[in-house]
């Protein structure tokens, strides 16, 4: 069965600064998980350098990742996942969304970060711990229309430290790229 395009995120300008970061953050070696591969742009990407596993919630995704060639796991977040990696990427669905303002299909999985925008962010908080190697690094994007601040906090709370790796203005929100490591195991 051929994927439906139109139910994946395609790439946009948070897409290529995720991947613009991930390819200055990647190593030869490293254990590589993109959560929320969407178009799998940034997995098959990295694919040339290191292994990648990708995961995403929507079938859609899923189906064009594995086009890409892409080991892919469809699943919400982490479920599932029983190794851990060395670098972990992240583009969330990270729009403020109030409930009425749903659009209700597959789409929407990419989009829609709750009425705050950072509910997928928090639960991704909360469980990556498990699954991120000792020394690990994770890249996230995240918007201006989220909250900077709260989202460095939402990390902090779980033991992790913050740092601005890339930004970029677009349109009426600037876009940032954190580098996110435990605190007791800050890099240099």
């Amino acid at each position: 069965m051929p994927y439906n395009s139109s139910q994946v995120y395609q790439p946009e300008a948070d897409t290529y600064l995720l991947l613009d970061a991930a390819r200055s953050e990647v190593k030869p070696g490293d254990r590589v998980l993109e959560i929320g591969t969407g178009s799998a742009l940034i997995a098959a990407e990295l694919a040339g350098v290191t292994g990648v596993v990708a995961t995403d919630i929507n079938p859609h995704a899923a189906l064009c990742a594995r086009e890409k060639r892409i080991d892919v796991v469809r699943n919400d977040l982490f479920s599932g996942i029983r190794s851990t990696f060395d670098l972990i990427l992240f583009n969330p669905p990270y729009l403020p969304t109030l409930p009425e303002d749903r659009i209700d299909d597959w789409l929407e999985y990419a989009l829609d970060g709750g009425t705050s925008g950072g509910e997928v962010i928090g639960r991704f908080a909360e469980e990556v711990g498990r699954v991120l190697a000792p020394g690990g690094r994770i890249l996230l994007l995240i918007s201006s229309l989220t909250g900077l601040p709260e989202v460095r906090d939402i990390f902090f709370r779980q033991s992790f430290t913050s740092e601005i790796v890339m930004k970029e203005k677009v349109e009426d929100e600037n876009l940032y790229v954190l580098r996110i490591v435990r605190r007791d195991e800050r890099q240099a």
